[in-house]
């Protein structure tokens, strides 16, 4: 269906782009900011620590959806030059090899960070959480590869989207600083 309407309007493709990319920060800066607060054992009788949980892990496959959804309409999108070879290989896009490029690394540690969550009973706790620090080194390289490669970036909506995505994950982090760090014991942190 969606190749069909695509194939009549091909514009289509560069608009989902944009919309899959901008909703998968978003969604992965909700995933980076609930895993702040999880590892930080943030609970209360409102908001117990398996609801933040389950939310953490549903937000992030949900990131990782639209983020398939961004590559495919990326790759499908005849105007701009992206393979799948390119989503996988770092810096060998033709179209902004930098920006692509740090694209396709977030993408490959979002990659890696799903295979072993999958995996996470086989690997063992420790081996899973080694990778899952991963995610953030995903997040920030996401957040330069869409000011760097998207249209968009000037503009003061994608701007105030950015800037609040950053300000959100800061926050997060600053709280879980000032708290004591993971091992925190302030109020309802534990």
């Amino acid at each position: 269906m969606l190749a069909l309407a695509a194939s009549s309007h091909p514009v289509i493709y560069w608009y989902l782009t944009r919309a899959t990319g901008i909703v998968a920060l978003c969604l992965l800066t909700c995933a980076v900011v609930l895993g702040v607060t999880n590892v930080s054992r943030f609970a209360s009788e409102r908001w117990p620590r398996f609801v933040i949980d389950g939310v953490h892990r549903r937000v992030a496959l949900l990131s990782v959806v639209f983020l398939a959804i961004h590559v495919t309409t990326t790759i499908m999108d005849g105007y701009v030059p992206v393979t799948l070879f390119d989503v996988l290989v770092p810096f060998h896009s033709p179209y902004r090899t930098f920006w692509v490029g740090l694209g396709t690394i977030a993408c490959d540690l979002l990659l890696a960070l799903v295979i072993t969550s999958l995996l996470r009973v086989r690997l063992g706790y420790n081996a899973w959480r080694s990778v899952h620090w991963l995610a953030y080194a995903c997040w920030p390289v996401a957040v330069l590869h869409g000011a760097g490669t998207g249209t968009d970036f000037r503009q003061l909506w994608m701007f105030a989207i950015d800037a609040a995505c950053v300000l959100a994950v800061i926050g997060a982090v600053g709280v879980r600083l000032s708290l004591g760090g993971v091992g925190g014991s302030a109020g309802a942190w534990r």
